[in-house]
């Protein structure tokens, strides 16, 4: 069997005591906000840059098409008021 320790800050409710065996991702303490034995902080990850300009390209092209469509929306009204006045 593996020993293993791990430093817990101050302030925590313990929910086991010194020399207890507990098991991977065992909660520690009462908050369930706070991880378990064995668990460590890692890196945040973030987005790909290629995803985000491709978002921000496919919102630009989906604004611009909604905005060409009532354009020529417009212009197409444009077009029947003017044939009804003939």
């Amino acid at each position: 069997s593996i020993f293993l320790s791990q430093i817990v800050p101050a302030g925590l409710n313990l929910i086991v005591k010194t020399g207890d065996i507990v098991q991977a991702d065992q909660a520690l303490n009462i908050d369930p906000n706070v991880g378990g034995f064995g668990q460590e902080e890692s890196e945040i990850v973030l987005q790909n840059p290629l995803r985000i300009v491709g978002y921000l390209a496919f919102c630009f092209c989906a604004l611009l098409t909604q905005i060409l469509l009532v354009i020529k929306k417009k212009q197409f009204e444009k077009v029947q008021a003017a044939e009804l006045n003939f």
